[in-house]
Parts: C-alpha cells; structure tokens; sequence
C-alpha cells in the first residue's frame, strides 16, 4: 500500500496480477463472487461452498446465480437450525453466520423487486443473522434509525475494548453490497475501541426491499437523520463521530460531510466526484449522443441495447428500481445530480480519499474529488503490491482494514 504511484507496478513480479483471474466470465458477476470469497477470513463464508455456487451459475443470468446462493443458504440454515435444536450453540452460531451471507448473496445480482423471493431471501438473511449474533455474543443490536415516515435497518457494534466515551464509525455501502458482509469496518473498528453504527440506507438492503425507500442525490438528508441518533447513543464520544462511505458510498459520504458538521472525519472508499461521469465511462459513445438527443430517443437507444446485452438489462433495472424513477433518461438525470462539484468546498472535516491502482468501476474519480478539497485531506492509493487494489478493496480487506484504521487512529 502507498500514497505514491512511483512503486506500481513492482518490477520484481512480472506478468499479470491476481486480480486478472476470473471465476467467471462476466466482470460483474466475477466482482460479486470475489466479494462473497474474501468474507472467509471472518468465517462468513467457505472455499468450497462458494465454489460450488459458481459452479451452477451461468454467465449474466440472474435466475442461475439467485438460486445458486439460495440453495447454499437453505443448506446451511438447515444445519444451524439442527445443531441449535440439539444445544450445538457454536457449530448453529457459525452456520447461521455462513447462511445469512449466502442468502444476502443469492440478492446481489437479482433485480427484480415484484418477485417474492426479493423480500423472502431478505427476511431470511436478517432472520439468520440475528440468531447468529444471539447465539455468537458478539457485540451486534439491531437498531431502527428514524427517517422521514419509515426507519433505517441498523446494526450497532459496541466495542468490548472500548473505555469510557469512545469514538463512533458510521458507515454504509453503495449500490450493490449489504453492510453486514463489510466486515473488515465494523470488526475492525471495535477491536481497536471504536463503536460502529452500519446503515442499511435508502437504496440499499433492507431499507430497499422492504421498506421501499430508494437513493437520493441529497444525502445529507440520510446521514443528518443517522447522526441525531449517534448521539444519543450511550457510551458514543459525540465530538469524535467519523463518516464512511463505500463504493457509490464514495459520493454518499462526502456529499453528506458537505453539510452535517458534526463530523470529525470522513472517508470516501473510493472516492466520486461525479457519479454521473463514471457511469457514463464505461457506456459506448453513442449513448451519449442519445443522451444528449433527449428522453424518447435515450430511452429507445438503452431498450435497444439492454435487448442485446443481459448485463446492460441487468443493470438498468437494477438501477432504477434503486433510484426509483421508471426510464432510463430520469436515471441518468438522478446520475448526473450526484454531483460534487460545487459542493466538494464546503466539506470542513479531514477527509481520506481511497483509490485502488485497479479500479474499474470509477476509474480517475477518486484522483478529482481530492483535487476538489479544500480541507484537511489525504489520499490513498492501494498499489498492486498490497494485493488490495480492486474496487473497495475486495480480496484485500485484511490489508484494507491495517491501513484504513491505522489512519484513523490519530484522527478520530
């Protein structure tokens, strides 16, 4: 890991680097899968089960990969079910935990919000973690975060190291991943006695899909909400309240930082400038001629493609499910409106800006938000050395968590 680019790539380890191999030949999916792979180091997860997963999943088609996981969960939860019956309380605990994480899998790449099993996979993945965290006594409490007429899905981490008032981490995740696989933030902080509050956000999780609660581009709107219950919580040293945001979280977080000031720190991992931009990155060319044509001309262009592309149709639905408008034009309008550019100086409060030297999701994003700061600001580029340098880290996440909380360490 380094600040400096000048060590990448190492010339001691010629040829490509790990993050080259695929499990599967879809780059989404291969990112997902990683994702559920690295959650073996907190035994939310096992090689061989996951492997046996992707073994039944067919490229960019959802129905493979949905009941690929689902199966895996319903083995599991089968199991713990049996051994908490027979007073196994630590084997129950551990398959509990591994069921849970596959159900929240079997959701990662499903997009469909009508089909029942949205909202039963959902109920059973919190259904299982709950029993694990009852069973385990790790420090983990459902918390219910007010917001406008509904709440937010929480978990609270209380450190068992931490004395007297301590500090408190806020984060969340971004468009795709649940807070409770992100486990290298919330362990991480409370074994070095920070307290960690993980949000289900609108958009996200639970929040979305049971309490149909969409994303907004506003988010100080989500986060001041956040911030009134942290501190009220017992034991929280209010003045040291720090902010992370994951993935899309990399403009979530700073957006919010922009306007609630009861932040001491932020981190934007990585960081987003403008969501829009990055989008539109990775489209061809001529959707963006579409684009500017206007909303019927748009609309039919992304059709078109999502007609030929099962990913492309993957994520337009998946999108604008989460975004909650109907067309592919209003999507890209709530795109473009999560926008830091005139906001990113009014941030106050030292900010870390992530950044891995192979991100392929907002590739040059992280290096412009920096640039847009005018506070207290650092940033952090995950090199091909520290093996960390995929988008948030994924495969990495022990290293992840080394230097996120060794930064943190003299800041919050």
């Amino acid at each position: 890991m380094t600040t400096q680019t000048d060590t990448w790539p190492n010339p001691l380890v010629p040829g490509p680097h790990w993050t080259s191999h695929q499990f599967i030949a879809s780059e989404v999916m291969d990112d997902q899968f990683k994702h559920e792979l690295g959650q073996m180091y907190f035994g939310m997860s096992d090689l061989g089960e996951c492997l046996e997963a992707i073994r039944r999943v067919r490229v960019d088609d959802e129905e493979s990969w949905v009941e690929a996981w689902a199966d895996r969960a319903r083995v599991l939860q089968r199991r713990a079910q049996k051994a908490e019956k027979g007073g196994l309380t630590v084997s129950a605990g551990d398959a509990y935990l591994r069921a849970a994480t596959y159900w929240r899998a079997s959701l990662i790449h499903f997009s469909h919000p009508k089909d029942p099993r949205t909202r039963e996979y959902s109920i059973n993945a919190y259904d299982c973690y709950d029993r694990y965290l009852s069973l385990s006594g790790y420090p983990g409490e459902f918390v219910r975060i007010p917001y406008e007429d509904s709440f937010l899905h929480s978990y609270l981490y209380r450190s068992p190291v931490a004395k007297g008032p301590a500090p408190l981490l806020i984060f969340f995740q971004g468009r795709d991943a649940w807070p409770e696989d992100t486990r290298w933030v919330y362990d991480g902080a409370i074994r070095r006695g920070y307290h960690c509050l993980s949000v289900q956000c609108p958009g996200q999780g639970l929040s979305l899909r049971l309490n149909d609660l969409p994303f907004r581009h506003d988010w100080e709107n989500v986060v001041t909400p956040i911030v009134d219950v942290a501190v009220t919580l017992e034991g929280v040293a209010t003045d040291r309240i720090g902010l992370m945001g994951l993935s899309f979280g990399g403009y979530l977080a700073p957006r919010a930082a922009a306007f609630e000031k009861r932040l001491k720190v932020c981190v934007a991992n990585p960081g987003v400038l403008h969501w829009g931009d990055s989008i539109r990155s990775g489209l061809p060319e001529s959707l963006g001629d579409a684009l500017a044509a206007g909303p019927e001309v748009f609309n039919a262009a992304v059709t078109s493609m999502a007609a030929q592309s099962p990913v492309a149709d993957w994520f337009m639905r998946d999108s604008t499910w989460k975004h909650g408008v109907t067309t592919p034009y209003e999507l890209f309008q709530e795109f473009d409106a999560c926008d830091l550019t005139e906001v990113a100086g009014s941030i106050e409060c030292e900010t870390l800006v992530m950044d891995g030297a192979d991100e392929r999701f907002s590739t040059g994003q992280a290096e412009l938000l920096y640039d847009a700061l005018t506070c207290p600001k650092e940033f952090m580029l995950f090199d091909t050395d520290s093996t960390a340098q995929l988008h948030c880290q994924n495969g990495g996440t022990a290293t992840a968590a080394e230097f996120t909380f060794d930064w943190l360490h003299s800041r919050l």
